[in-house]
């Protein structure tokens, strides 16, 4: 368990809050709108009013003593960059701050962002794999060359084990595991036979996951 200082409490930063609360992590969540800091209570351990660019109001919060400070502000760069700049002044272990732009992420890096957050643009390079393909399921970057997909069995692998099909030598892809409903098998020895049933979790270069696909 972390104990997270969480400042900005907009669309982006209330789901941080939420799931962060079914993580079991300690929450304080901060946003000088009281009408989303009430609307955030349910899901965080602690929440107050006030403006993160406020040199003393920070320097109150004890930001040191968080392991983790999140910058969810992102209807006000002004605000995200000095917030982030006090963070780090203060003794801020690890701050996260959000971006929308490379510009605004240059800025943040600069004075004192440890790392770099882009919600919108993730979002976007994840929906346009995820749906300009019939056969994938989800998709995780791990870097620009490499993810992790979960695609549909195609039918030509159905009855057919991975030995039988020499996945890895053929494919140039590693099955992590297979999806049935919730039921997950992960790294299916060489015996497994595919069912129409399942989903694969792959991971592979990119461009030969494409191949795969358009087998």
């Amino acid at each position: 368990m972390k104990s997270i200082l969480l400042i900005g409490l907009g669309r982006f930063g209330r789901h941080m809050a939420m799931k962060l609360q079914k993580l079991h992590h300690e929450v304080l969540a901060i946003d000088k709108n009281e009408d989303r800091v009430n609307e955030c209570l349910p899901y965080v351990t602690s929440a107050q009013i006030g403006d993160s660019t406020n040199e003393a109001f920070i320097e109150s919060l004890g930001v040191r003593n968080f392991d983790l400070c999140v910058v969810a502000i992102g209807d006000d760069f002004q605000s995200s960059l000095e917030t982030t700049a006090l963070l780090k002044e203060h003794g801020a272990a690890f701050v996260l701050s959000r971006a929308a732009r490379d510009v605004h992420a240059k800025f943040l890096l600069r004075n004192g962002a440890d790392e770099i957050i882009y919600p919108e643009r993730q979002m976007a390079s994840w929906a346009a794999v995820r749906y300009s393909s019939d056969h994938i399921f989800d998709y995780v970057e791990l870097t620009p060359d490499h993810s992790i997909y979960e695609v549909a069995v195609p039918p030509s692998w159905v009855g057919k084990t991975i030995i039988q099909l020499a996945v890895r030598q053929k494919y140039k892809i590693n099955i992590l595991a297979t999806k049935t409903g919730d039921q997950v098998e992960p790294l299916p020895g060489p015996d497994h036979c595919f069912t129409p049933r399942e989903t694969l979790l792959l991971l592979g270069n990119n461009r030969d996951v494409e191949k795969f696909l358009h087998i």
